[in-house]
This record gives C-alpha cells, sequence and structure tokens, in this order.
C-alpha cells in the first residue's frame, strides 16, 4: 500500500489535504461559512482557521517540505516574517524584487523598526558579507520584474554562519520548481494568490517551515494580527492547487517558445527569463530548479515603446498581477518606486498563461511589429 511519504509531488497536488476516505464522505472540503464554533471542539472562532485552511496548509506543506500556515495575502505573510524580528534588526534583501515588499521593508526602517541592506542578489560574495550581523537575509528567485537567479543553497549557508534567519520568496517558482526548504532554507513564502491558485480570483499567502517552533510562533502571529485568510479564499485556493503541474506545464512551455521568439525579434533589445541559453541566470537556474516558469521579462527602447506594446495586444490582457491561466502583461516601471530599485522604463513584464502559443505569439509580434514601423525599424 503506497502512503503519502511515498507520493511524487504531482500527486500530491491532488491527493493531500483531502476528507479522510469513509464511506459516503465527500472527496472535497466544504466552504464552511461560519466565524464562530460551538465550544470544546478543535477551534472556536475563524480566526484560528477553518477546516479548509488545515487542508490547504496541509497540501502546501507536504509540497514544500515542511508546516504550512496560510495567510489573507502574500503582503500578510511577508508581514509575519519581518514582525517577528525585534525593532533594530538588520535584514539583508534583494535591491531589486516586488515592489511590495520594498516599500514595506522601506516604511519599516523609516520607522525605527528595522535597518535595512540592500544588496545585488546575484551577487553571492556581497549578500555573504552584508549577512554579518544581520537576523534575517530574505531572498527572491527569481527575482520580481528582472528574473534573476539566486544561489540559494550558498546564501543559506552563509547567512547561517552569520546568526541570520532566511526567507524565500518563491512565488515565481512554486513548490513544483523549487523547495527552497530542501536547499537550507528556514522559510518560505508564497503569493498564493499567483500560481497556487492559478484564476486570480483571491488573495492567499503562504508560510512554510521545517521549524516546528518557528511555525507555531508565525501562526499565533497571524492569529494576533487577524491575518487568517477567509473560509471562500482557501477552498477556492485548494481547488486551484490541484491542477498547478498541468498548468505550468504548459505556461512553462508556452513561455519557452515565446522567449526564444522574443529574442529573435527587432524591436527587442533583451529577453529576461533563466530559460534561455544566453541569460546570466540560466546555468543556476538549471541546477537549483526543475524548470524555468513561465514569468519573464524584455526590455525594448523605451517607455513608450513598452506602453505601445502594452496597449497594443488584444489577447493578452494589460494587467498587472501574474500566475493566473490567461496572459497578462505590463510595464512594471509605470507604477511608483519600480525605477529607483533599478526597473529599466522599457521593461515589460509578461506572465504567460494556457492559451495556445501560436495565437500569444500572434498577438504579441503584431504589437512589436506596429512599433517597428512607427520607429522605421525593420
Amino acid at each position: 500500500m503506497t502512503s503519502p511519504a511515498s507520493w511524487r509531488r504531482d500527486t500530491i497536488l491532488v491527493a493531500a489535504g483531502r476528507p479522510p476516505h469513509e464511506p459516503g464522505a465527500p472527496v472535497n472540503h466544504g466552504i464552511g461559512m461560519s466565524t464562530t464554533f460551538v465550544l470544546g471542539g478543535e477551534r472556536g472562532y475563524l480566526r484560528e482557521g477553518s477546516t479548509g485552511t488545515g487542508a490547504l496548509e496541509a497540501a502546501l506543506g507536504a509540497l514544500d517540505g515542511g508546516e504550512a500556515i496560510a495567510f489573507a495575502s502574500g503582503m500578510a505573510a511577508t508581514a509575519a516574517v519581518l514582525d517577528g524580528l525585534p525593532v533594530g534588526s538588520i535584514v539583508v534583501a534583494p535591491t531589486s524584487m516586488y515592489w511590495g515588499s520594498v516599500d514595506l521593508l522601506r516604511v519599516a526602517q523609516q520607522l525605527g523598526r528595522l535597518i535595512v541592506r540592500s544588496v545585488d542578489i546575484t551577487d553571492t560574495a556581497a549578500v555573504e558579507a552584508a549577512a554579518a550581523g544581520a537576523a534575517l537575509v530574505w531572498i527572491e528567485t527569481a527575482t520580481n520584474p528582472l528574473l534573476t537567479v539566486a544561489d540559494v543553497p550558498t546564501i543559506c549557508a552563509a547567512a547561517h554562519a552569520a546568526g541570520a534567519l532566511t526567507c524565500v520568496d518563491a512565488t515565481f517558482a512554486t513548490p513544483l520548481r523549487q523547495r527552497p526548504i530542501e536547499q537550507g532554507a528556514d522559510i518560505v513564502m508564497h503569493s498564493a494568490t499567483k500560481f497556487i491558485s492559478g484564476h486570480s480570483d483571491l488573495l492567499l499567502g503562504m508560510l512554510i517551515t521545517a521549524d516546528p517552533t518557528r511555525a507555531e510562533a508565525l501562526r499565533e502571529q497571524r492569529h494576533r494580527t487577524g491575518a487568517t485568510p477567509g473560509a471562500l479564499e482557501t477552498y477556492l485556493a485548494l481547488r486551484g492547487l490541484r491542477t498547478l503541474d498541468v498548468r505550468l506545464d504548459r505556461q512553462e512551455a508556452n513561455a519557452v517558445t515565446l522567449a526564444q521568439r522574443l529574442s529573435e525579434h527587432p524591436a527587442v533589445q533583451r529577453v529576461r527569463y533563466p530559460g534561455l541559453h544566453g541569460d546570466p541566470g540560466f546555468s543556476l537556474a538549471a541546477e537549483l530548479m526543475d524548470g524555468p516558469g513561465s514569468v519573464m521579462a524584455f526590455d525594448l527602447a523605451d517607455a513608450d515603446a513598452a506602453d505601445a506594446v502594452c496597449a497594443g495586444v488584444t489577447l493578452i490582457t494589460h494587467a498587472t498581477s501574474l500566475g493566473g491561466v490567461e496572459s497578462l502583461i505590463e510595464r512594471r516601471a509605470a507604477y511608483p518606486g519600480e525605477r529607483s530599485i533599478g526597473t529599466p522604463d522599457g521593461l515589460v513584464r509578461l506572465s504567460v498563461g494556457i492559451e495556445n502559443v501560436e495565437d500569444l505569439w500572434a498577438d504579441i509580434k503584431e504589437a512589436l511589429d506596429g512599433i517597428g514601423r512607427r520607429t522605421g525599424a525593420r
């Protein structure tokens, strides 16, 4: 008889977090629409989590190799890690990463809560030097939106030698492409709003750690701050998780094709995608990841060209976020703060969905050809 311990990850996606196999039992956890429970049971109030929350946590924990704690958003999960640090703690973080995380650290430093050391996360020696005296090293891989790749095992080992914790935002990779706990990380963070849910219809974040004491502290922090996700959100996230393997395989295959074709288009100055052989992160991604994922960025001549492409597509949706079944495109430097962390004006981020790749290419090629005609490019 097989057991969950012997299951492969694509089986865990489907089978973990299910109700017991008993005659007449449902195969899915229901949506428990109650905030209050009769005293004497496992829980008394929804802020402690629901049955659905526990099911989602069981599935993600099994995938990532630890105990999972669900939060109301990715930002709530990130804040829980930072809020657990003593006042005056030093945090090492990538110079260029998700702007929401940058802003959270910026405000914490302004308020005197934390001291932030910003480094190029791809410069492992610089990260090691910055870790001296730090309480936490925050790693993002691949980084958002520049798609650079960090040497997670080496950075984690150096951070631990310096007495620092490590937390890896692995939203782009998902547990199917990289499992940082296996590579030495103390905590993994996912914005489950993205690939895990996969349908752009909920906000949810996850933290996973293999340390039971740390997991309990994070769970208490969630309860204390009221950052527990709702019953509907956890139900939808778990339902979306079931198809992550097939969704991501299709998205990634599409992304590889589009990245190759974009790199050959005369209007494109650079494609940022660790699945391309010429990408600076290709070798490290091949070593540490099980695939390059389905988010990429490409550089055009300037903001006007990037805006024209984003406005010129018709199948691909001009909108923020990523990881859904639909393809999304945006110029990241259009958002306040992005330029301050090194995002080029002409950088376009593309989250590739599960549509037919030929339709996607026809859509984006027409938009690119349009800016080429206006500028006289051939």
